[in-house]
């Protein structure tokens, strides 16, 4: 013990340092002199509450400034000493993460955000419900109780922002943006969900936890026994059906040791969604003065890409769950596609010589299940427009969907565009041109010479 003590301040720092919170707390319990070291040294409790919390300036977990990082330190062991401290310090980072993406990408999200729930809360929601929500799903809300859900986002107008931290994608006049709930809304989805519809009466540990509040009602249901996260589909307001969103292998409930491993489907869910926005899978889209999360993929292999003679052309597709049919053969599975149409800066270039524009006139998907052909789309137009592209101008994009009756389904052809400007019969048109979907596009572009 001598031979410890007679060591410097600055080297028992860094001995320090490489110990946990807990183990550096025992040691200030040795002497007087280890308690200088290990709990008065708040640059130690920096280290401490940057590698738990990535804290850069002491504060507690509502967010007020305490005197030390020791004491933000204890007020944060304080309010989670209940929850395994692994699973703690995951959700911070999951939140910390969805939230520095909002604030450089889509800031109006950000005051959406409720403040963490308190044991309390959750509490009383568990007796509301008669439910006991999984650990995951309980440090979750206690960090962030879900979304305000505005006046003017439940009146069935379209808000000027979808504000949804999921948010969606849209097609025709079906349009999806998915919030996730606050805890009194939570009772009151699912106690509705209970009383008016008898929905959840064979269900009885489900609870209702995110929800579209646009023109396409799409609802997530947790199971707060087995920890997995359902959709529902076309068939939900009838029968209850829903798909659920997470491989159950996924899924652990059963608190190990360290608490490393406890993951239900809602975290899981939330971490992958973080993961396909800080890579560049999903991003805000704007349409005019409305803006929102759109899930349609952006980047391979999700998203496949064709550039032929400076036409780009992109297209990816998404799964629409509150479309679809288990039960009928026809209408199983609803997809949503989206297609992106855009000119280089440099223009239409064919055999050296150069167009400032150029106009799409006609398409040719093959559509398959399997191996096997089950529609061939031949004709001319996309939903009855011929788009004229020039250089510089943004994308022209257009979203169809399709049924397929069973998986994995694909979708191959070719768009033909025509150098300039072309005939004026070529000029847009009204309609609208259902075609099939894609599980994987694998198109190529041709320009014909009229």
């Amino acid at each position: 013990m001598a031979a410890l003590e007679s060591v410097g301040g600055l080297a028992m720092h860094v001995i320090l340092s490489k110990l946990a919170p807990n183990d550096a707390a025992l040691v200030a319990c040795v002497s007087r002199r280890f308690r200088t070291w290990a709990s008065d040294d708040d640059s130690l409790w920096s280290k401490f509450c940057s590698d738990d919390f990535q804290l850069n300036s002491p504060l507690d977990p509502v967010g007020n400034p305490t005197a030390t990082f020791k004491e933000s330190y204890g007020t944060w062991r304080d309010a989670f000493h209940m929850y395994p401290w692994p699973l703690v310090m995951r959700v911070k980072r999951c939140w910390d993460r969805l939230k520095n993406w909002f604030a450089a990408n889509f800031p109006e999200i950000l005051a959406t955000l409720r403040r963490g729930a308190s044991e309390e809360e959750i509490n009383a929601l568990e007796m509301s419900l008669k439910v006991k929500l999984p650990l995951p799903t309980r440090v979750l809300y206690r960090f962030c109780d879900g979304q305000d859900l505005k006046a003017d986002n439940l009146t069935g107008r379209v808000p000027q922002s979808l504000l949804g931290l999921i948010g969606g994608y849209s097609f025709y006049d079906h349009q999806v943006n998915v919030f996730l709930l606050p805890l009194e809304q939570i009772v009151e989805e699912t106690k509705d969900y209970i009383q008016q519809l008898g929905l959840l009466n064979s269900r009885p540990k489900y609870i209702v936890v995110a929800a579209s509040c646009t023109y396409g009602e799409k609802t997530f249901f947790l199971n707060c026994r087995s920890g997995q996260l359902h959709v529902g589909t076309r068939n939900l307001l009838t029968d209850g059906e829903m798909i659920p969103c997470v491989p159950g292998s996924l899924i652990s409930l059963l608190n190990d040791r360290d608490g490393s491993q406890v993951q239900d489907a809602l975290l899981l869910w939330l971490e992958e969604h973080c993961r396909r926005l800080e890579s560049g899978i999903i991003k805000v889209h704007q349409d005019g003065e409305l803006r929102g999360i759109n899930l349609f993929p952006e980047l391979p292999p999700l998203c496949c890409t064709a550039i032929t003679n400076g036409v780009k052309v992109r297209a990816s597709a998404v799964f629409v769950p509150e479309g679809s049919n288990l039960e009928d053969e026809d209408e199983k599975y609803l997809f949503a596609y989206s297609v992106h149409m855009s000119l280089s800066p440099e223009g239409c270039i064919i055999s050296g010589m150069n167009f400032g524009s150029c106009q799409l006139y006609w398409r040719h998907w093959v559509i398959r299940i399997g191996d096997a052909v089950v529609d061939n789309v031949n004709g001319e137009a996309v939903i009855g427009k011929f788009p004229l592209l020039r250089p510089g101008e943004e994308e022209f994009i257009y979203e169809s969907y399709t049924f397929l009756s069973s998986l994995p389904g694909s979708i191959e052809g070719c768009f033909t565009f025509v150098p300039g400007r072309g005939h004026a019969a070529f000029n847009e048109i009204c309609g609208t041109l259902k075609l099939p979907w894609l599980h994987v596009f694998n198109f190529a572009v041709y320009f014909l010479w009229l």
